[in-house]
């Protein structure tokens, strides 16, 4: 394990002083219950920032709705997947028995969760510009260009469009239940507006899907009261 770590944090560019929080981004919690969910929880809002802020310098004439378009592309667990997939990091991920009979370092879902992890773990380890850092590496070989903001908008884009053109804040995600056996898991994710009083819930076979789920409820909600 040490050595494999050790060619991981090569891989990265980035050497960890508390080795435990790699260790932890590359648990899956059907292998130990000191899993890599918080990780990834606190990896996904450092790596949002990162890459706004990368755009926002890479992009310089392009307007805010676009800017978050760009980024929900650059975010999305078929980006997140080909980096893992890049780095070589199904070789280092810690799965349980029925997770790896079923497929679990090739599947999408588990990669992506994996890399923000890593991410998240980098920040704690070496702070927000070791974090960001990181995440430039990790994006060098991905094609930047303001025309990936004509791609049609997911669920959460849009809702978050919405609310930003009525100066609201961001809606807030929780995962309200897992459901299922450790490798065939069903996310159940809230989607709340505060100022508008409103919640809605979806499900997804990752937390990302159940977030996408949840936001196109809500969307529907808006829609049928003529918000």
């Amino acid at each position: 394990m040490n050595a494999d770590l050790e060619d991981l944090q090569l891989r990265l560019q980035h050497r960890f002083s508390h080795l435990d929080l790699l260790r932890q981004a590359l648990t899956h919690r059907s292998f130990a219950q000191d899993h890599n969910e918080r990780l990834e929880f606190l990896g996904d809002s450092v790596l949002g920032l990162c890459v706004a802020d990368l755009l926002y310098e890479r992009l310089s004439t392009l307007p805010e709705g676009d800017l978050s378009r760009v980024r929900a592309n650059l975010v999305k667990q078929e980006t997140l997947y080909n980096i893992a997939v890049k780095i070589a990091l199904p070789n280092y991920l810690q799965l349980g028995e029925g997770e790896l009979r079923s497929g679990g370092k090739k599947r999408p879902s588990i990669l992506a969760d994996a890399l923000e992890a890593l991410i998240g773990a980098v920040y704690l380890d070496g702070g927000y510009a070791a974090a960001c850092s990181l995440v430039r590496r990790l994006y060098d070989a991905v094609e930047i260009n303001p025309e990936m903001a004509a791609i049609s908008k997911d669920s959460k884009t849009e809702l978050q469009e919405w609310l930003q053109g009525r100066r609201m804040n961001l809606p807030a995600y929780s995962v309200v239940a897992t459901l299922g056996e450790a490798h065939r898991q069903t996310f159940d994710v809230e989607c709340a507006i505060a100022a508008l009083g409103l919640v809605e819930r979806g499900l997804g076979a990752s937390r990302r899907a159940a977030e996408q789920s949840a936001a196109a409820a809500m969307l529907q909600v808006l829609q049928q009261r003529g918000l």
